[in-house]
């Protein structure tokens, strides 16, 4: 499902969308809470899963940097001189 949603994020693109998704639930733990209150969070209050709401927030925070000029482009080269 998320893959589906992945056209136009290169394979840095979507290790930047991991990495901001696996950060959202730290983020929801912290938000609002002073420094002191984030010193004291134990370690069973941060484990948790990722959601597919994080997924998609996260994706929508990361700009795609593949162009549908860029996919033909690598097609065509694919085309023309790949192998298989």
């Amino acid at each position: 499902m998320i893959g589906d949603q992945m056209k136009g994020y290169s394979g840095f693109d979507i290790s930047n969308v991991c990495r901001d998704a696996a950060m959202m639930p730290m983020r929801r733990q912290i938000f609002g809470r002073s420094p002191e209150e984030i010193r004291q969070i134990r370690r069973e209050e941060i484990d948790l899963p990722i959601t597919l709401q994080d997924f998609q927030d996260a994706m929508m925070r990361t700009k795609k940097s593949v162009s549908v000029d860029d996919v033909s482009r690598f097609e065509k080269w694919m085309e023309d001189y790949g192998s298989c």
